[in-house]
């Protein structure tokens, strides 16, 4: 048991900060208890969007983005986190495992990785050519690292493939219903707690303009944006040696990683999965890194196009539904 506890408010204001991490359909499949001890981090089997997410696989993904936001949010007020992943073997679900020590200073990177939390959007509009490109790719292959967890950068020429790859992927699930009910209703109809609300969806004409991505239902068409080029970003891709649940789990706090220094720098970014979710089109992308290792999940980072004030922040959940205390006290 720790000699300090942290306070209960200081926990709020993290795991709260914390949920503003990315998943599937903002479908946010986790939960957190907080006992005497330490704080938990738990798999929520009732968020896992079977239709589009048949093993769950993602949805261990958004749980290892929570994870490291997490880590950000307590950083920024002051705290180190020690943390055990599956610290139970009884319970695959429980995920994760964090106990607290207060840190000897607070540096202007983790407020900045904190600040980006509140201001990171999934975009899905065209990316102009991010500015600065080479300096920004070698700090996101320094964050990543060499492993558990992989990061490419998808050449230009390359495109045209993942493009296709991209286009595989629509068209074998044209017919599957499931995936479409699922799509549908996870898409526009929600603005309060959870889900992808209009506002964070394009219009169909913008939608054109982006040749790697999912293809939702149509958006309004943002103002100013109408006539403007294709989509011009960079493709990255995160990649893990096998499918088991501990590197999905990595892969979460590594595109965690990657989206907040891609935000300090002033880039956009979206987050594609729909193409690892089938086989066919998750092993084209494998071919195209070079690697013998499984594609987990692609993004887009570029220059976002200047649209004036930006979209409003995407719902998440109340904080007394996604944490629970257990504390004596």
């Amino acid at each position: 048991m720790p000699d300090t506890l942290v306070d209960a408010e200081v926990l709020k204001a993290a795991v709260q900060l914390a949920c503003r991490a990315p998943s599937l359909h903002n479908s946010q499949p986790w939960r957190w208890v907080a006992d005497d001890a330490s704080l938990h981090l738990y798999l929520d089997h009732n968020r896992i969007l079977y239709s589009t997410d048949k093993l769950g696989r993602e949805a261990l993904i958004s749980c290892g983005a929570v994870l490291d936001h997490l880590r950000v949010a307590m950083a920024a007020a002051g705290w180190t986190s020690d943390v055990r992943r599956f610290p139970d073997p009884a319970d695959p679900d429980h995920l994760a495992s964090f106990e607290f020590r207060p840190a000897d200073a607070i540096t202007e990177d983790q407020r900045r990785r904190a600040e980006a939390m509140r201001q990171r959007r999934t975009n899905r509009l065209p990316f102009a050519e991010p500015r600065n490109w080479e300096p920004l790719e070698t700090l996101l292959s320094n964050v990543v690292g060499t492993g558990p967890v992989y990061l490419d950068v998808l050449a230009d020429e390359l495109r045209p493939e993942v493009a296709r790859a991209s286009q595989l992927t629509e068209s074998l699930r044209r017919y599957d219903s499931s995936y479409h009910h699922e799509l549908d209703w996870w898409s526009g109809h929600f603005e309060t707690s959870d889900g992808i609300p209009r506002t964070a969806l394009v219009s169909m004409d913008e939608s054109d303009r982006v040749d790697v991505g999912r293809i939702f239902p149509a958006g309004p068409q943002h103002p100013g944006h109408a006539g403007t080029g294709p989509d011009q970003s960079k493709l990255l891709v995160l990649s893990t040696d096998k499918d088991a649940r501990e590197q999905a789990l990595r892969c979460g706090e590594a595109l965690s990683a990657v989206l907040l220094e891609c935000t300090v720098a002033g880039m956009a970014t979206c987050t594609l999965t729909q193409l690892t979710e089938l086989w066919s089109s998750r092993n084209l992308i494998a071919t195209l890194t070079g690697r013998a290792a499984m594609p987990q999940l692609l993004i887009r980072v570029g220059e976002a196009p200047a649209l004036g004030e930006p979209p409003p922040m995407t719902p998440r959940r109340p904080l007394a539904e996604v944490l629970t205390f257990h504390r004596s006290d």
